[in-house]
């Protein structure tokens, strides 16, 4: 396998951490941008860690490779509130986040990924924008957005850059702590799936990584579900 340069945006914990991780194992190299940077994976060969905020770096804090393979945009949030108790701010800042901190790196990272052969995007969505989950205002609408920048882009840069989001259910990271914070919690939240489980930050790795290799190289413009088969099965 040869060894490619990868640029992963909240590789920090939690779903990035993973995919850092797993693309380290492969022999790649790897920029991991976030706000706190797993101490395990400090030492490892190929990552250049970097701290940032989406919220208050206006720019990336280095200089990107001149060959850029891809890119996982997996910053994310959790505001689940009632509509009426939803401040505008709430929503501003889900946006910032999920959406229009997207729209900053990627489009820093655009033309190096230009130059690249087989290049890809990765971008998250959730599966409340399908499902219309109550209480899910603020992150599905945000979310929603990603979809749409998602197609969007796979369009535009088709057939030299492929872009697909990925819609993961509940999963078992530190963004979801409060969700999953006891037994009964947990359990109510797994028999919501047809799986009965909820979803392991390794079963989303496992999908990034496949949209990033040659593998899926006549996958574009398409939102994956990786869900526990919630959004399809009742």
């Amino acid at each position: 396998m040869s060894q490619k340069n990868y640029l992963i945006v909240g590789g920090g914990s939690g779903i990035g951490k993973v995919i850092v991780s797993q693309l380290l194992d492969q022999g790649h190299h790897v920029w991991a941008l976030s706000r706190h940077i797993d101490e395990n994976l400090t030492s490892r060969e190929g990552l250049h860690k970097y701290g940032y905020d989406v919220l208050s770096d206006s720019k990336l804090p280095m200089e990107l490779p001149d060959a850029l393979h891809g890119v996982v945009y997996c910053p994310g949030s959790i505001t689940l509130k009632p509509f009426e108790r939803m401040a505008s701010d709430v929503f501003r800042e889900e946006l910032e986040i999920n959406y229009l901190g997207a729209v900053k790196v990627l489009q820093r990272a655009m033309p190096k990924l230009k130059k690249t052969e087989g290049a890809s995007i990765v971008l998250f969505s959730t599966v409340a924008v399908q499902n219309g989950l109550p209480f899910h205002s603020s992150i599905a609408g945000a979310k929603g957005a990603v979809e749409g920048l998602a197609r969007s882009l796979a369009a535009e840069y088709a057939p030299k850059v492929r872009v697909n989001a990925i819609a993961p259910s509940l999963t078992d990271t530190p963004l979801a702590n409060a969700l999953l914070s006891n037994d009964k919690k947990r359990e109510a939240n797994a028999d919501r799936h047809p799986l009965k489980k909820v979803g392991r930050p390794e079963d989303i790795a496992e999908m990034s990584l496949f949209l990033l290799s040659d593998k899926a190289s006549w996958i574009t413009g398409q939102v994956l579900k990786v869900d526990g088969g919630m959004s399809a099965l009742r």
